[in-house]
């Protein structure tokens, strides 16, 4: 696969990319082979590619995740052991190596599908459609499958002018367009993306749509990798494929213990998490040591492997409880190497978990010893005086970065070490973090809460209580869904006055609702924290999991942040939930909404990817992010991938349709299963601030583009525009106003020549608040309309200091002018109106929702429209006139009934 899709790729892309190196990680469970090297920094959660089964049957669709917009990078490309093996899949998707170039495109430039499942046609004219596709030049035929089996040309619906769904683009096996990679790679003649020339400007796929109408060969030359490449001559080299195998984790705590960590209770609040680091997150059969470091460095115990609860609870006591002295994190780090060398020839594929709250100027002397290594670095920076090359050290390993302040109530320190699990991929062996939370609390006052386990998880839970001053714990009550009653005589109290209490819940712990309630007895103020944490139930049940990313982890003002959280059940998208961030600096803690609605820095609605932009910078430095998902169960549910490869129905060879089987899908049921409700808590890590100016900073954020800009035409001609209002600040707040233009040219409305375009009047347009679902109706009196015009719309939101948005994506309507043929046809053909133009009037809106863009189409030449007969006709009528005459003496019974039955006095 890899070699024949470095060949192709080669050619598409004019000779500038191939494949020249390729690393696979291969799973800990597989047999060990001759010539199989160890994994450094290699793993599957960093992978570009992911070989996993689907959690349900009949998943082997090929895809890419996508978080970002057009021209970004994707996450990753998931492809299943089937579609690896099972030779008869060449049929529906094409070669191997054809379809990886397809995903990988997606994947590394940011480009999208040329196809569209949910609007696969479009219409050029009255009685003029064509297949959704790259280029126009792929010919085919429209066929529909009846239930016996037989195949027919489709229909049109006659009010909508869309075919009848369930019509299918059969393409000709034999084909002389060139064009597109992104549409259908599964053709011999397709070698190339499409380009200026050749791009299908009226297509209603997202590409056109997120990408603003360039082609995928425009996108791919705006890439930096284009930037920085030139054409290679000579044919490329095979790839260089490597076989790497994954082995037991093997990890070393590096503590800061310089005479800053004394402060702030630092040095207690490092004991609680790395604490529950080694008894509740760090896999089994895992081996770790413990090195603390000030000015020097000292080993506490070489690596130990983690068989029993009892080397867990040795492997605590070598933590530290005091600090002093200095600090040099270099000489951590070095000692760190030690202890992987005392068991291993190799520091290769282990990994350092370093925290540090100091600054250190003598960091860089080691960054060589480190890129050598082969090792990962996670790092947690504490406090606000943490040395800033701590990232660096990460980002050279590829390791995780966290911060933390000294905001007790944050539960920061624990959230980034409960987030440091393994990337092997086995979930049902990671720990899953439910809850995270901490308040100040009065004297006598409670902290309460409740936490839902779902059927998903449930084994190896821990309750974990924590508090900040009293020599005492609080009071600490918890009931489980069955009603069994928990107090602090039922947890484990640290005595070493770490300030914890632990409880494990045997076996696995009863699904539902569990609430608790801590009491602070203390005579002052102080915080109390709660952490649970558990694992999966089943090794054949994934479990409902949360990840979550940004899309930068440096970042300039005025630059905003995209914050992404992913909620899935074993790669099936979890939609329904309620999704928050809380983003946290020294100076301020925020929270806000993830949403999946497809509006603002949310690209596809309902994918299981929520999203938001935060502007709310105070200060520069280090900001941490934390994601809370709650899942109700009479809310959430499971959904099918929306972007997929395409599967192929059959091809016409010859001047024969021959058709792939259809494509197998689960059913609704499989699909549906009841997930109950859940609770999911992750760090998102951190990022780094720069450019914020001091004071208050003025409003330089603009209003988020709207991208979900869709266009109607009714039935007295007038334009019906809809989309979900932009915000004042990206997707925050409120606009202050909207400029709307149109052309015959969708080339005309991108932002160079936007402001040239034929403005629309907007004056009693008023923006709502960011999220709400907004229309506008417009009728042109100077329109040239001749049939089958295309006319294009696109807009922007301008806030109140004249900030302005990004052009929308730019939405089509085509006009129909003749007028509708005289219902003729078969008898018993039907004619549903699929899509109602809805009507409104100017500056209108509604609640936020999004529906999808409709576009009229038209038959296949030959094809009549789908009408009413004659007897249809006069049985309508018939119907109509009884009604009429039911409605008559009903009104006039009950007019009878109401003169029979008036008061006396009052004639009512």
């Amino acid at each position: 696969m890899v070699k024949e899709a470095s060949s192709y790729l080669f050619s598409a892309t004019q000779q500038r990319f191939y494949f020249k190196t390729v690393k696979v990680v291969i799973p800990l469970t597989w047999t060990t082979q001759d010539g199989y090297k160890k994994v450094t920094t290699e793993s599957y959660e960093n992978a570009d590619i992911i070989v996993a089964d689907p959690f349900l049957k009949y998943g082997d669709d090929p895809y890419t995740l996508q978080y970002g917009g057009c021209g970004e990078q994707g996450r990753y490309i998931h492809l299943t052991s089937n579609f690896l093996t099972n030779d008869s899949l060449h049929d529906v998707y094409g070669s191997r190596g054809r379809v990886l170039v397809h995903e990988w495109a997606h994947l590394r430039w940011g480009v999208f599908d040329e196809y569209n499942n949910d609007a696969p046609f479009y219409t050029t004219g009255l009685n003029k459609a064509e297949a959704t596709r790259c280029s126009e030049g792929i010919t085919g035929q429209y066929i529909f499958r009846t239930n016996k089996g037989t195949t027919r040309k489709c229909r049109v619906e006659h009010r909508t002018q869309l075919y009848e769904a369930g019509c299918q683009f059969i393409p000709d096996k034999k084909q002389t367009s060139l064009a597109s990679i992104m549409y259908m790679q599964s053709l011999s003649s397709v070698i190339q993306f499409c380009n200026e020339s050749n791009h299908n400007i009226k297509a209603t796929n997202m590409q056109n749509k997120l990408c603003n109408f360039r082609s995928t060969w425009e996108v791919i030359k705006d890439s930096p990798d284009f930037a920085s490449s030139s054409p290679i001559n000579a044919p490329p080299p095979e790839p260089s494929i490597s076989l790497l195998q994954t082995q037991d984790r093997v990890v070393c705590l590096v503590l800061d213990v310089s005479g800053s960590m004394a402060s702030s209770n630092r040095i207690t609040r490092l004991k609680q998490a790395a604490e529950l680091f080694l008894l509740q997150i760090i896999e089994e059969d895992s081996w770790v040591g413990i090195v603390t470091f000030n000015s020097a460095a000292t080993i506490k115990t070489y690596l130990q492997q983690i068989i029993s609860d009892n080397v867990r609870e040795t492997l605590k006591t070598y933590l530290p409880t005091t600090a002093s002295g200095g600090t040099s994190i270099c000489s951590g780090v070095r000692t760190g190497f030690q202890v992987f060398l005392q068991k291993y020839v190799s520091t290769e594929g282990c990994e350092i978990v370093l925290l540090t709250d100091g600054e250190d100027g003598t960091v860089s002397s080691c960054f060589s010893e480190v890129q050598s290594s082969g090792s990962i670095i996670h790092t947690i920076a504490l406090g606000p005086s943490a040395a800033k090359e701590l990232e660096m050290l990460a980002d050279m390993t590829g390791g995780l970065k966290f911060s933390a302040t000294d905001t007790l109530d944050s539960n920061g320190l624990i959230d980034a070490f409960s987030r440091i699990s393994s990337g092997s991929g086995n979930i049902s062996q990671q720990s899953i973090q439910l809850e995270s939370k901490g308040e100040s609390i009065s004297p006598h006052k409670w902290l309460d809460g409740t936490v839902s386990i779902d059927k998903t998880v449930g084994n190896d839970t821990f309750f974990v209580v924590t508090w900040s001053l009293s020599i005492y714990p609080p009071g600490i009550f918890m009931i489980d869904p069955k009603g069994k009653r928990y107090s602090q005589t039922d947890f484990v109290i640290e005595s070493t006055n770490v300030r914890t209490a632990r409880l494990k819940i045997p076996g696995t712990a009863e699904a539902g609702e569990w609430t608790y309630s801590i009491q602070n007895t203390h005579t002052t103020a102080q915080v109390l924290t709660i952490t649970v944490t558990t694992r999966a139930a089943s090794a054949t049940v994934p479990p409902v999991t949360v990840k979550s990313y940004m899309n930068r982890d440096t970042n300039n003002y005025p630059n905003p942040i995209v914050i992404y959280a992913e909620v899935s059940q074993g790669f099936l998208p979890v939609i329904g939930a309620n999704v928050t961030a809380t983003v946290e600096s020294e100076k301020i803690s925020t929270e806000i909404e993830l949403l999946d609605d497809g509006s603002g820095a949310d690209i596809l609605k309902h994918d299981g990817i929520y999203s938001r932009y935060f502007t709310a910078f105070k200060e520069n430095g280090r900001y941490s992010i934390k994601v809370r998902v709650q899942g109700n169960d009479k809310i959430v549910r499971r959904v099918r991938r929306q972007s997929q490869s395409l599967y192929v129905p059959g091809y016409v060879e010859n001047g024969i349709i021959k058709l792939n089987e259809p494509k197998p899908e689960p059913n609704e049921d499989e699909i549906q299963a009841n997930l109950g409700s859940f609770s999911r808590t992750t760090s998102g890590g951190s990022f780094v601030m720069s450019g914020v100016p001091s004071g208050t900073p003025p409003d330089l954020f603009p209003p988020s583009k709207i991208t979900d800009l869709e266009v109607e035409l009714n039935e007295d001609d007038e334009f019906l525009l809809s989309w979900t209002a932009p915000g004042n600040d990206y997707d925050s707040g409120k606009a202050e106003r909207y400029e709307i233009k149109m052309s015959e040219n969708p080339l005309e409305l991108r932002d160079v020549s936007f402001n040239t375009a034929t403005s629309l009047n907007t004056s009693a347009l008023i923006p709502e608040v960011a999220g709400v679902r907004q229309s506008f109706l417009y009728k042109s009196e100077n329109l040239t309309k001749e049939n089958g015009t295309s006319i294009y719309f696109a807009m922007r939101a301008i806030d109140d200091s004249n900030n302005v948005g990004e052009p929308s994506n730019i939405a089509r309507a085509v006009l129909l002018l003749a007028a509708l043929p005289v219902p003729t046809g078969p008898a018993g053909t039907t004619s549903d109106d699929i899509h109602n133009t809805p009507q409104s009037s100017p500056g209108t809106h509604t609640t936020p929702s999004h529906g999808k863009t409709t576009y009229p189409a038209a038959s296949d030449d030959g094809n009549k429209n789908s009408v009413l007969n004659t007897t249809t006709v006069i049985v309508i009528i018939v119907c109509l006139a009884v009604i009429v005459i039911c409605a008559i003496v009903s009104i006039t019974i009950c007019v009878l009934n109401k003169r029979k039955s008036r008061h006396p006095q009052t004639g009512m």
